[in-house]
């Protein structure tokens, strides 16, 4: 039986650990767990003092990430994913994986809020009520019963959206104003675009085929000659009654041995691409209507007919203006952003307090941006 995923999120985060360097003790952003120090007096003596502190991974301009809240974003992001961990070990593993991104994601926020309160944005509770309306009628949650009940499914409270609703309204308003809203699709881009993507914007050539297949009898060692020869000979005699004028899918449903047979042995459409280069050179003489001689498979025997046929159309400029528009502006906005956020980290006051998470970060942020058609 699988474990409830935040009870496994949190033994695999245990086995996670973070080194925290030795930190002056101050005030914790976030309510802190309690640690129990070791002390060294008798059994007899007081029970040792409890001490609140809260392991400080990163500090961005005086602004920190602690460690209880990289493990509140870690396993957020594995209910965002899905994961479907079935042990420790296999929990342990994802959050390894995705520990960098969120990592990355964290300070990034925190530098686009910081931004956002440099340039004064705020949420007006216009705003809030907006979205929070948007989100009940896109779920179809109509009553505070059925909306309260699908947040404590995801593991949250009004509180705790409110805040997260908040914090990304602010960096959208820092993104549109600062990078997305500077940007433009010129005509000649987009015909540049055309013109080097074009095979994106091709309905390829297909064909549709109905086949009658014959199965040889087999030991699954040896063919016998006799049945070899025989099935032949069969099929050679349904051929010909095929062209003496009988019914291709008639003849499919009294003799044919492929699964195809249930669907009067049609197959397809498919794509040049997806045939056998063999079964290419029997089809590409035949026009609709025709069918091949009998040939060998490996099996036994068979016989094409070709059904339909179409040939390659490219897509008019026009009728992908739009989606070409998409495109571009999508490559555009993830490289214009990268942009943005890699001088808003050099620009700030990063100070690393856990050597092993700026590894990872500097790992993940130095990795190149990956654009379509690229």
């Amino acid at each position: 039986m699988r474990k409830h995923l935040s009870v496994l999120a949190f033994v695999a985060l245990a086995a996670f650990s973070v080194p925290v360097a030795a930190q002056t003790a101050q005030p914790p952003a976030t309510v802190p767990a309690p640690v129990q120090l070791a002390s060294a007096k008798p059994a007899a003596a007081p029970a040792p003092t409890t001490i609140l502190l809260e392991q400080i991974l990163v500090k961005v301009n005086g602004d920190i990430l602690t460690k209880t809240e990289l493990e509140s974003r870690q396993i957020e992001e594995l209910r965002r994913r899905g994961v479907q961990a079935q042990t420790d070990e296999q929990l342990r593993k994802a959050i390894v994986e995705l520990t960098p991104e969120v990592l990355m994601n964290a300070v990034d926020e925190m530098l686009m809020l910081q931004r956002g309160k440099e340039l004064g944005y705020k949420v007006t509770e216009e705003q809030y009520k907006r979205v929070l309306e948007n989100i009940r009628k896109e779920n179809k949650l109509e009553s505070d019963e059925a909306f309260a009940a699908a947040l404590k499914q995801e593991g949250l409270d009004m509180s705790v959206l409110r805040k997260n609703l908040e914090r990304q309204l602010v960096i959208n308003q820092v993104q549109n104003s600062e990078v997305f809203g500077k940007l433009g699709i010129t005509e000649g881009e987009a015909q540049k675009y055309y013109a080097v993507h074009q095979p994106d914007f091709t309905t390829p050539a297909s064909i549709t085929l109905r086949e009658i297949m014959f199965s040889v009898p087999t030991d699954g060692k040896t063919v016998n000659v006799a049945s070899d020869e025989a099935t032949k000979k069969k099929a050679e005699a349904v051929l010909a009654r095929i062209k003496a004028g009988e019914s291709f899918e008639k003849l499919v449903g009294e003799g044919s041995d492929s699964p195809s047979k249930a669907n009067g042995g049609l197959v397809g459409p498919l794509s040049a691409d997806e045939l056998a280069p063999d079964i290419k050179k029997l089809i590409d003489p035949l026009k609709p209507g025709q069918t091949t001689d009998v040939f060998r498979t490996p099996r036994g025997y068979g016989i094409l007919k070709l059904e339909t046929s179409s040939t390659a159309v490219v897509k008019d400029f026009a009728s992908v203006r739009d989606q070409i528009a998409d495109r571009i502006y999508n490559e555009k906005r993830r490289a214009e952003y990268d942009r943005y956020i890699r001088k808003l980290r050099a620009e700030g006051i990063i100070e690393w307090k856990n050597e092993e998470m700026q590894k990872l970060w500097i790992a993940r942020t130095l990795a190149p941006v990956i654009t379509e058609g690229k």
